[in-house]
């Protein structure tokens, strides 16, 4: 598959990628190849990831580029049999998604900056209605990485810091024919 870049989820424009990015690429071919359980998979994608973080060569600087409405999403890779992708998220002060859960096991590394993460848990109530419950704040500074799989995969992230921050998020589908890892958006009552 083509790599790109985009603003926009489905709508992917072509990207050069980097040798350091090709390395990385060829390291995690490996890793999701072994066929391992899902949040084992994304925790060994996330050792596999670490050492690249904050690296000069891994990102051109067209893959730097942030959006000021919202954070911008660059698809670095997918996968030509649908296994993995890996996508670049740019993050302006404040910027932030939606409560969602994904499509797939997840890893997310911190390249530039830092991510806040408050995780929540689904309760339902006896009267059919439901609500999120936070049970974890976690805040990722450069070089730390975190691996999840569904279900237990519910948060929202954001970029708390005072300048741009950069994520690499490498999922276990094919971003580039889903448009997105999210698989739901949840507005629910939360307890924070």
């Amino acid at each position: 598959m083509t790599p790109a870049s985009t603003t926009v989820p489905g709508a992917f424009t072509a990207a050069r990628t980097t040798e350091r990015l090709e390395a990385l690429l060829a390291g995690l071919r490996e890793d999701v190849g072994r066929g391992l359980p899902p949040d084992l998979t994304a925790h060994l994608v996330g050792e596999r990831l670490a050492p690249h973080l904050g690296a000069p060569d891994l990102l051109t600087d067209e893959q730097r580029q942030s959006d000021p409405t919202r954070y911008r999403q660059h698809l670095l890779h997918a996968e030509h049999d649908g296994s993995f992708s890996v996508v670049a998220l740019v993050w302006l002060p404040g910027q932030a998604t939606d409560i969602h859960d994904h499509v797939s096991w997840c890893t997310t590394g911190v390249h530039q900056g830092q991510e806040r993460e408050r995780r929540y848990r689904l309760l339902p109530a006896a009267d059919g209605t439901a609500r999120l419950v936070a049970t974890a704040e976690v805040v990722n500074e450069q070089g730390e990485f975190c691996g999840f799989a569904p279900p237990g995969d519910i948060h929202r992230v954001w970029n708390p810091g005072p300048s741009t921050a950069i994520s690499l998020h490498i999922y276990g589908a094919d971003i580039s024919r889903l448009g997105s890892s999210v698989r739901r958006v949840y507005q629910l009552p939360t307890d924070c």
